[in-house]
């Protein structure tokens, strides 16, 4: 598994080394938009719409539309000019109690793996977290920004859960908040009853993803009628196309068509 960020979690004078590892992957099935007729590859041009002409990467600039329809550029420099949050700590800020943090403010979650010089100082965090039932809150930089966090414990493991900043959760603003709602004890008794009758543990192996599973056997079911990919013809101005690759799509298109 690929390391995405290498540090050290601050805890006051201790540092404890670390390795970070996406804990998490995407199931999903990736589709490329194609031409029915002929199987080719849609692609999509950088074109300007204000003088319609084709737009080279290097004159791409970001841009900031204002309230009142004006755009303010930046370039690469001006990003370099912000206070750069390039430091290789997560600072530990408080230690909460693991109910008082909403799922709400979870975004992904990786791995922490110890050095190797790090292990017994690592287990012994993690240990102390498990018998306090409590989280760190960090800060951590991260793509060149500041990322709040929180380190937990997931069996024998510590994992770091990137989080919103609080501003970036909505406060919920609905109509029916605004009602009053008489609940029964007898409907109140009745509902807690049907959810501790329905009761269990929670084991993720009983779940699985049955529209994936079916796409993958849709797909699966295809193959045989699957087209190569077309040999896209040259262009003025092109740059000529590989030879080795022009003779390779040559072979599958042959290999297909017999």
């Amino acid at each position: 598994m690929r390391t995405v960020w290498r540090g050290t979690v601050s805890i006051g004078l201790v540092s404890i080394g670390v390795r970070v590892v996406a804990a998490t992957e995407d199931h999903d099935v990736r589709f490329r938009h194609v031409h029915r007729s002929d199987g080719g590859q849609i692609r999509y041009r950088r074109e300007c719409e204000a003088c319609l002409e084709d737009v080279d990467y290097t004159d791409v600039a970001r841009g900031y539309e204002l309230d009142d329809g004006r755009m303010v550029l930046l370039e690469k420099n001006d990003f370099d000019s912000l206070p750069s949050a390039a430091d290789k700590s997560m600072r530990v800020v408080h230690f909460v109690p693991v109910h008082e943090v909403h799922p709400i403010f979870f975004q992904r979650s990786y791995y922490l793996e110890p050095e190797d010089n790090a292990v017994h100082s690592y287990v012994l965090l993690r240990l102390a977290l498990e018998r306090t039932q409590r989280m760190a809150i960090v800060k951590v930089a991260m793509r060149r920004r500041e990322i709040l966090a929180a380190v937990h414990t997931r069996d024998d493991m510590l994992m770091l859960h990137t989080m919103l900043w609080p501003d970036e959760v909505r406060t919920p603003d609905f109509p029916f908040l605004q009602r009053e709602v008489t609940v029964k004890p007898q409907e109140l008794a009745a509902a807690t009853s049907l959810v501790v009758s329905m009761g269990d543990t929670f084991r993720p192996g009983e779940f699985t993803d049955e529209y994936q599973q079916a796409l993958a056997q849709l797909i699966a079911a295809r193959t045989t009628t699957a087209q190569p990919q077309p040999i896209p013809p040259q262009r003025d101005g092109d740059t000529p196309m590989d030879l080795l690759e022009a003779l390779r799509l040559s072979v599958e298109r042959t290999r297909f068509e017999d």
